[in-house]
């Protein structure tokens, strides 16, 4: 087994000093050191499971609080798109995690220290050493840093890989009206293409997007019609249906 780290280094990267630091040290511990001892051993899943529970609390309530417009659904993808295998692995690499771990011989020689899964464990162990040494507060200040360094100010919900979706499930939220897209200009030779694409709801035009495909242009119209919505703070826009109905008129057949 790898002889413990020196943690000094390690707590000044965190900013944050443990009072346990035998929290830190099974924080850092990777299971495959009970595996090769063959003899019961503590390892960090324990503490992993704990710091996924305090990181997805953090993340949700932030979530919650910063975009009351906002339903569950876009929610729970916005905390997906900050949450998932990958940024935590470069989370825990970021923080320098990897040339901390406890490991085995085999594991070791094996390019422990770069693995994804072993930086994404570690980095949801520490969480959990945080919380159990600091308290919840300490903790959720400490995600947030993180977080703001790698994601901003989340001023904005953290935009998915389908925008079109994404629009038309804010916008019928409040209405059974869907967005309707419309290719403004082609321009440019057959081999360079350039779309312009407006998105509409109810009649009313809410963006534009330009783009070298037709789907290219109305996913940038759908992203800019997303951006401005979300900035205003209004989930949607009246439509003119709706104007019509509160003008006592006669909803008009589609």
């Amino acid at each position: 087994m790898s002889s413990p780290p020196e943690y000094e280094e390690l707590q000044q990267k965190l900013a944050y000093k443990f009072r346990d630091l035998e929290l830190l040290r099974l924080a850092l511990t990777h299971p495959s050191v009970a595996h090769e001892q063959g003899a019961p051993v503590q390892t960090n899943q324990r503490l992993e499971f704990l710091g996924d529970a305090v990181l997805q609390l953090v993340l949700t309530r932030e979530l919650y609080e910063k975009f009351p417009a906002f339903g569950e659904g876009p929610l729970t993808k916005a905390r997906a798109k900050l949450v998932n295998r990958r940024t935590l692995a470069v989370q825990g690499r970021e923080l320098g995690l990897g040339q901390n771990l406890i490991l085995s011989r085999g594991e070791e020689l094996h390019g422990g220290r770069e693995r994804p899964s072993a930086l994404a464990d570690a980095f949801e162990s520490l969480l959990g050493a945080i919380f159990l040494d600091g308290g919840f507060e300490v903790a959720r200040e400490f995600i947030l840093r993180l977080f703001r360094e790698a994601f901003g100010t989340l001023s904005v919900i953290p935009i998915l890989e389908n925008p079109k979706g994404e629009l038309q499930e804010l916008l019928q939220a409040t209405s059974t009206v869907a967005p309707e897209y419309h290719v403004v200009s082609v321009s440019g030779p057959d081999h360079d293409r350039m779309f312009e694409c407006t998105v509409h709801h109810g009649g009313t035009e809410l963006a534009s997007g330009r783009g070298k495909s037709k789907k290219i242009a109305e996913s940038e119209a759908a992203l800019a019609a997303l951006k401005k919505l979300r900035e205003s703070g209004v989930p949607t826009v009246p439509t003119a249906e709706a104007n019509q109905a509160e003008d006592g008129g006669v909803k008009r057949e589609t």
